[in-house]
């Protein structure tokens, strides 16, 4: 599963990067800079803990990415 989030501090989008199969759960930031965990888990917390919905163009999104990944990932 992959998002791409437009956000207004780049013109580069951030990308969100959930794969179970492969065991990558990814951030490639904004400044093109990335962060890599070990769990969706973990990825889902370093999102809330770094990212404000304000951060991006379409809020909506962002909740939705959000809203799904704590869905399908974290029990």
């Amino acid at each position: 599963m992959e998002y791409v989030l437009r956000c207004r501090d780049n013109v580069f989008p951030c990308e969100v990067t959930i794969d179970d199969d492969n065991g990558r759960y990814m951030i490639k930031k904004a400044d093109s800079s990335g962060e890599v965990f070990n769990s969706s888990a973990e990825l889902v917390h370093w999102i809330l803990d770094n990212w404000e919905i304000e951060d991006f163009y379409d809020q909506m999104q962002f909740e939705q990415m959000l809203r799904e990944i704590q869905e399908g990932h974290i029990a």
